[in-house]
């Protein structure tokens, strides 16, 4: 008795995840979680903003928690990162004051969106900036926080406290960019007055910061 061959079914195959969608996905979320900010965006924004439907989304990125995590861990990285070079254990005052300005707005101009929409995330949930810390330094955050301020402190001594000290650099760097619409109006600059302003500010600032420490 002879069988009949049985046919082979091929196995059903999951395609490998392509890059560039990937890519052109994480740029629509960008442009839209920049937008509206992670309560305001919704998946279908993503999708139409990408040029995919929700189900090629839901491929890539399962949830809008989980996209909007990635997004906003990129967004902050490419501030956080500024820290490591200018706090860096054998900088002086005078190099951590140039060096975290200097960074600063040269990474902002680049992407002016950064400030405002890392300050809305963080003022909905205020703890991604730990899990941010602990991803980057792969320590406990608040031991890295400590850390830098003794660090600090000791090179400031009895002139300033280091936490209104950093207060005081992060939010004179970052304050042009914040407050740009309102600049604009004020002093009605376009593009090239506005890239002239910060280079001015560039060049004078890390002075400013440390003549004020210094009286």
């Amino acid at each position: 008795m002879t069988g009949a061959k049985q046919k082979r079914i091929p196995r059903s195959r999951t395609a490998a995840p392509d890059a560039d969608t990937e890519a052109k996905i994480l740029a629509a979320a960008r442009r839209v979680f920049t937008a509206k900010g992670t309560a305001g965006a919704r998946m279908q924004d993503i999708a139409k903003e990408a040029g995919v439907n929700q189900a090629l989304l839901h491929y890539y990125f399962r949830s809008k928690a989980a996209l909007s995590e990635r997004v906003f861990l990129e967004a902050a990285g490419r501030l956080v990162q500024i820290i490591p070079t200018a706090f860096r254990d054998s900088a002086t005052l005078e190099e951590m004051v140039t060096t975290f300005v200097h960074g600063y707005i040269d990474t902002v101009r680049e992407a002016p969106f950064l400030p405002g929409y890392v300050l809305a995330e963080l003022h909905h949930d205020p703890t991604r900036i730990r899990t941010l810390v602990q991803r980057l330094s792969g320590r406990d955050p608040q031991a890295v926080v400590h850390q830098g301020l003794a660090r600090v402190q000791r090179l400031l001594g009895t002139r300033l406290n280091a936490e209104q000290f950093l207060l005081n650099l992060m939010a004179l760097s970052a304050f042009p960019f914040v407050a740009r619409p309102v600049l604009n109006g004020i002093l009605g600059q376009d593009e090239a007055a506005f890239a002239a302003f910060l280079d001015e500010r560039r060049r004078t600032l890390p002075t400013f910061i440390l003549n004020a420490i210094s009286r």
